[in-house]
């Protein structure tokens, strides 16, 4: 048991002396009209063995230990039940009284009820004075008047975190909500002034200064309407967290951000089991490739989370690797961790580093992403990322690793550029393996879409093209692409490697795909700015091995559900008899930087894949700059 502070000492006192000194002989006074008369020797002994049954039950409720300045309902909760045992044992003391100091049945009833109604209120006040009485510091800063969107639980923590800090510099001046059983509310003595659509009306009436959308489950479309009334209403806009930020369910000053491009998209939260993660998680060794990538970063932030007996962090950029590190020593002090610089197509460099680290599971991220780079380098292409998964795969097999989960993509559907046709093939390296595994074991691949803010994505692209005054160069007026948070990603490729399935291909739910030129001008108002006004948006093309729209399965794959309701299972492609022949063509001419050799190889083993030439046949044809 927690030692009794001085704190926590005074709080006991109050206790006592409010709801046994006190509410014990007034229990007797309201009882006898104010004479204690010859009850006098009877209040005295009943008055003391009350204050005795109190102080232990106040130690075995621990209510000393809960907070009063942020007492709430389950507060009030455990406080009746400590008082329903004190009734009681109130009523024991008035039966095991001697005759002689006989006391009248009713008192430990109305005792029990003022004990219940003045520790309630001291409480009460406690939490008041908290939230009401500003520091000295606070008086001088005269308040930003906020309006909050969103009446809900998040909406109204926020108001009171507000009412709280005043010292914050913000002052809620009412709420927004659509709901209609909310009008003419009022929450925490705020009134609900309207509908959301409601805002440019309620701005400069209530002198409104800030937006804040409150709103933590709301969908992309929800999210941009509110920011576009507001800058209608010509006013400053920020966000409550999401529910990815925000786990815990509290929210609180220092969460409120402003608005980012993620939550225009308004993904539906990530549910995890936790369990079935921490089970091939806890306590194993973990070797992370491509560890210094923004997916690969991420993966080693989530492994961190479960408690793993050591993490490897294995990557070729030492910069990007030193960051990673960095964010594991801040972040997750009590993980060890080891750090190599290495190519994964290395194999006798890759056969110590295993030798040595001994892995339990393996997240293979390592790869080259880039489709326009890859397409002039497509040697690079096959020896990265067909060579290195074939190393990596090879050794996990000879080291008796557990799990094997390979990082794949979209591009690798129908692929029509060589990145995602060398993942394609990737993913069978990885299935093939997976035949050669001991049982309870497994070899997985996962394949997602494009993460927001990834390296290299163009979520930074575009900032960088706003902050130089632009304009924003995008492809082509019509491309759509998928998009996920990036610790969505690394979540769900967790959650996917916890499953019992060999040899499979996961497919992550990637919601609904998102418009380039949508995502342009978003980014463009988020910056305060006006599209086509201040940034131009303009059209440059489709670049070699770009499609219009990713697919994330190829028709004659189709897909079957999981135990999880954002990850699926891809059908089977045939490998064929010859496959390990043509992997050993494709490496051959990539060697060779046989560009010819290797679009033939690449062909044939993903039919599929649409060479160079064809990968702009059916696309729309429009005028390069700016839309007519």
């Amino acid at each position: 048991m927690r030692r009794l502070t001085p704190g926590l000492a005074a709080k006991l006192a109050i206790d006592v002396i409010v709801g046994g000194l006190i509410c014990g002989p007034l229990a007797f006074l309201l009882k006898l009209d104010w004479v204690l008369g010859h009850f006098y020797e009877a209040a005295i002994v009943y008055t003391a063995l009350s204050v005795a049954a109190l102080i232990a039950l106040e130690f075995i409720f621990r209510l000393p230990w809960r907070a009063w300045r942020t007492s709430g309902t389950n507060d009030l909760v455990h406080l009746f039940k400590t008082l329903f045992f004190y009734g009681l044992l109130l009523s024991s003391i008035m039966f095991l009284m001697p005759p002689a100091l006989k006391v009248p049945r009713s008192v430990p009833v109305i005792h029990d009820l003022l004990a219940f109604l003045a520790l309630g209120g001291v409480r009460l006040a406690s939490r008041l004075s908290y939230e009401k009485v500003p520091s000295a510091s606070s008086r001088q800063v005269r308040p930003k008047r906020v309006l909050i969107v969103g009446a809900g639980e998040a909406g109204v923590m926020i108001a009171r975190e507000m009412m709280r800090h005043p010292e914050a510099g913000l002052s809620p001046v009412g709420l927004l909500d659509d709901d209609p059983s909310k009008r003419r509310s009022f929450f925490l003595g705020l009134p609900v002034l309207g509908a959301i659509d409601d805002l440019p009306d309620v701005v400069p009436e209530k002198k409104v200064e800030e937006v804040l959308i409150a709103i933590p489950s709301a969908e992309g479309a929800l999210v941009r309407r509110i920011v576009a009334l507001a800058i209608q209403a010509d006013v400053p806009y920020r966000i409550v967290p999401g529910v990815y930020e925000v786990l815990s369910g509290a929210v609180s000053i220092s969460h409120i951000r402003e608005v980012g491009v993620a939550d225009l998209l308004g993904r539906e939260q990530v549910t995890l089991d936790t369990e079935a993660i921490t089970r091939f998680l806890k306590d194993k060794r973990v070797l992370v490739t491509g560890a210094g990538g923004s997916i690969g970063t991420e993966i080693v932030r989530q492994v961190c989370g479960f408690a793993p007996a050591r993490v490897l962090l294995l990557g070729r950029g030492e910069n990007s690797l030193f960051e990673a590190e960095n964010s594991v020593m801040t972040d997750f002090p009590g993980v060890p961790y080891d750090t190599v610089v290495a190519d994964v197509r290395d194999r006798e460099k890759m056969d110590k580093v295993l030798g040595s680290f001994r892995p339990q599971v393996i997240f293979h991220a390592a790869a080259h992403k880039h489709v326009p780079m890859m397409e002039k380098n497509p040697d690079q292409a096959v020896l990265n990322n067909i060579g290195g998964t074939m190393v990596m795969t090879e050794l996990a097999l000879e080291h008796g690793v557990e799990r094997f989960v390979n990082v794949s993509t979209d591009k690798a559907v129908n692929p029509a550029s060589v990145m995602g046709a060398t993942k394609r093939v990737a993913e069978m390296v990885v299935r093939e393996a997976a035949s050669g595994v001991k049982e309870g074991r497994s070899f997985v691949s996962v394949r997602f879409g494009n993460v927001l803010g990834s390296r290299g994505s163009v979520i930074p692209l575009f900032k960088e093209q706003i902050r130089r005054g632009g304009p924003i160069t995008v492809t082509h007026p019509d491309m759509k692409r998928y998009f996920m948070t990036i610790p969505e990603a690394a979540q769900l490729v967790l959650q996917a490697a916890a499953m019992d399935s060999n040899g499979t291909v996961y497919v992550l739910d990637m919601g609904k795909p998102i418009r380039i030129r949508d995502l342009a001008e978003d980014l463009i108002r988020l910056s305060g700015l006006e599209p086509y006004e201040d940034i131009d948006i303009v059209y440059t093309g489709l670049r070699p091995g770009e499609k219009l729209f990713e697919e994330i399965l190829t028709a004659e794959e189709g897909t079957r559900a999981t135990a999880h309701s954002k990850i699926f299972f891809a059908g089977q492609d045939e490998i064929g008899e010859d496959f390990h022949r043509l992997l050993g063509q494709v490496l051959k001419a990539a060697t060779l930087n046989d560009r010819d050799g290797i679009f033939r190889a690449l062909k044939q083993l993903v039919p599929a894949f649409r060479s160079e030439g064809t990968m702009s046949e059916g696309v729309p044809a429009f005028d390069k700059g700016k839309p007519r």
